[in-house]
């Protein structure tokens, strides 16, 4: 039977985690059933990829059953803001893998909940995610890294191995971070950028190298 989840959140992102939703459901028959959308900005009723919308936060915050909600949002603090505001018990977290990422026991890759992994993403081994840590389309993240809670890598960024992202940061499409380095606290990673020294916390850097 499949599980009800919902995805929070009905820009670009939310609608693109309702079809990673559809790829796992062809994938692997009736594993997700969603049933709607919830979005602040955006009335109840309304379409979203023909799922409909339910509500904003209160609304969710109400929900009478056991419901799996995907946070469809990509900025990091945004996206912390959202969980936290999150305090019906009957809402989940899960984490959603597409089908096209090989993850295996042996890899040991350590996942907290929250996580979304998207097409064509490549974890090697030792990995280990926070909560709530978005991996967009073909990210590569290498040995022994560690990403932070809430951090979001958009499309095509690469973490090379032994690099320790703290929680929160957010790494435009195209970064590259060289490998055994940290990279601080919500800092943040300009599209392209290419870092090859450490990241202090609450900082921005962009270019090549990465300044």
């Amino acid at each position: 039977m499949a599980t009800p989840i919902a995805v929070y959140g009905a820009g670009g992102f939310g609608r693109e985690v309702l079809m990673l939703i559809q790829h796992i459901n062809h994938a692997y028959p009736d594993t997700w059933e969603p049933i709607g959308v919830f979005d602040d900005n955006v009335p109840a009723g309304r379409l979203v990829k023909k799922i409909p919308v339910l509500g904003g936060l209160s609304a969710l915050n109400q929900y009478p059953t056991p419901l799996s909600v995907a946070i469809g949002v990509g900025w990091p603090m945004v996206k912390k803001k959202l969980v936290t505001a999150i305090t019906n018990p009957m809402v989940s977290f899960p984490v959603l893998i597409h089908p096209t990422v090989l993850l295996r026991p042996e890899q040991d890759v350590t996942l907290g909940e929250g996580c979304i992994i998207c097409q064509d993403t490549i974890l090697t081994v030792d990995v280990s995610l926070g909560s709530h840590v978005l991996l967009n389309l073909k990210c590569t993240v290498g040995h022994d890294s560690r990403i932070g809670d809430f951090s979001s890598l958009m499309p095509a960024v690469h973490i090379a191995g032994d690099v320790m992202m703290g929680d929160g940061v957010f790494a435009g499409t195209g970064a590259i971070v060289k490998n055994q380095l940290t990279v601080g606290n919500y800092a943040v990673l300009g599209a392209g950028a290419v870092v090859t020294k450490p990241v202090f916390p609450h900082t921005t850097v962009k270019g090549v190298p990465a300044r």
